[in-house]
C-alpha cells in the first residue's frame, strides 16, 4: 500500500496517544467500525508499541506509527506491525533510512525548504504540521502553489470543526487529528461515534 491509498481510505487520519495498551484493540476497532481505518499510533508513551501490536491484530485496521524521529525507532515501529511512518520533520537521514526499508512514509513539513527536501529524496507527500501554528490555510495555500506536485495532510490544532475548511483545499487529501479519541478510558460507543461523524467530512 503506497501512502496516497493510506491517505485514502478516511478523511481524518486518528493521532492517537495510547496510556494503557489495554486500550489499544477497543479503541481500534470502534474506529474501524466507524468508517476510520488509518490509525496513527504516537509514539509519545511508554505503552506505544505495544498498543501498536494490538491494534495490527483487529481486521481492517493500518496501522502506522507517529513521532518517528530516529532509525532505531522505525526498525522498532516495523517490527511492531507498522504499515507507515509519520514523522513530526524530515532529515535526510531518516528520509534514506525509511525510504530503504520501502515502507509509505509521511515526513512532516512546515515551509518551502522542508518540502524541497522531501522532493530531493523523491517524496511529495507530506504531512504539514504543526498546521495551525505554521500560518493555518492561509499558508498551505502558499506552498501548494509553487508545490503543484505535493499533496498534504495537515495535522496540528484541526477539530472537527475547521476540517472541513482544510479538506476543501485541492492539495489537502485527508487531515490529521485527536478528537476522534477522548482521554481515558475509551468508551466505544462514543469513539464509534466521533468515527462515524469523521469518516463522513468532506469540504464544504
Amino acid at each position: 500500500m503506497a501512502i496516497e491509498q493510506v491517505m485514502a481510505l478516511a478523511p481524518v487520519i486518528p493521532v492517537l496517544v495510547i496510556e494503557d495498551a489495554a486500550h489499544a484493540r477497543p479503541i481500534a476497532e470502534a474506529l474501524v467500525r466507524g468508517g476510520i481505518r488509518a490509525l496513527e499510533v504516537t509514539l509519545r508513551t511508554p505503552a506505544a508499541i505495544e498498543a501498536m501490536q494490538e491494534m495490527a491484530k483487529v481486521e481492517g485496521a493500518v496501522v502506522g506509527a507517529g513521532t518517528v524521529v530516529s532509525e532505531r525507532q522505525l526498525d522498532q515501529v516495523m517490527a511492531a506491525g507498522a504499515r507507515f511512518i509519520v514523522s513530526p520533520g524530515l532529515t535526510d537521514r531518516l528520509g534514506a533510512a525509511v525510504i530503504a526499508r520501502g515502507i509509505p512514509f509521511l515526513p512532516g513539513v512546515s515551509d518551502a525548504a522542508d518540502i524541497m527536501r522531501g522532493l530531493d529524496l523523491g517524496l511529495d507527500r507530506f504531512k504539514f504540521f504543526p498546521a495551525e501554528a505554521s500560518g493555518g490555510i492561509a499558508a498551505l495555500k502558499a506552498l501548494a502553489g509553487p508545490f503543484h506536485q505535493c499533496r498534504f495532510c495537515p495535522t496540528g490544532g484541526i477539530n472537527e470543526a475547521s476540517a472541513p475548511g482544510w479538506l476543501a483545499e485541492p492539495a489537502v487529501l485527508c487531515v490529521g487529528g485527536s478528537w476522534l479519541v477522548p482521554t481515558g478510558v475509551p468508551d466505544q460507543a462514543e469513539i464509534e461515534k466521533r468515527a462515524r461523524a469523521a469518516a463522513k467530512l468532506r469540504a464544504p
